[in-house]
């Protein structure tokens, strides 16, 4: 797949993806003789995990030492290690937001409320 096609599958811009290979989100992305990249199924396997970590805000530094390990003989526990926190990161971001959103609702139910007794034959 050229860039172009991989950018509209992934919904990423050519450009992040480049960037993506240049720091090590995306390895090894196999060229054509031309130097045009031709990406095969791995490389767009990293494409999309790389989408997937960065979409749920998962630091970039952690992302490329694990893409480093992932090379690397014996380094499971290290890898595994490097998801579990990004994992606990994300777990606290999803508990201020839960949070967030049921004091959102608790307000919207109240002006509904108020909304109600104010405007007793207003249409829903």
């Amino acid at each position: 797949m050229t860039i172009k096609e991989v950018s509209e599958k992934y919904d990423l811009s050519a450009d992040t993806i480049r960037y993506y290979e240049r720091i090590g989100l995306i390895p090894h992305v196999p060229r054509k003789e031309n130097g045009i990249r031709d990406f095969d199924e791995t490389a767009c396997g990293w494409v999309e995990f790389s989408k997937c970590m960065r979409s749920a805000g998962v630091q970039v530094e952690a992302l490329i030492e694990y893409v480093d390990l992932f090379f690397r003989e014996g380094t499971e526990e290290a890898r595994k290690d490097i998801l579990v926190e990004q994992r606990a990161r994300l777990q606290e971001q999803y508990e201020q937001l839960k949070a967030t959103m049921e004091r959102l609702d608790y307000k919207i139910a109240h002006y509904e409320e108020l909304m109600v007794k104010k405007y007793p034959n207003r249409e829903a």
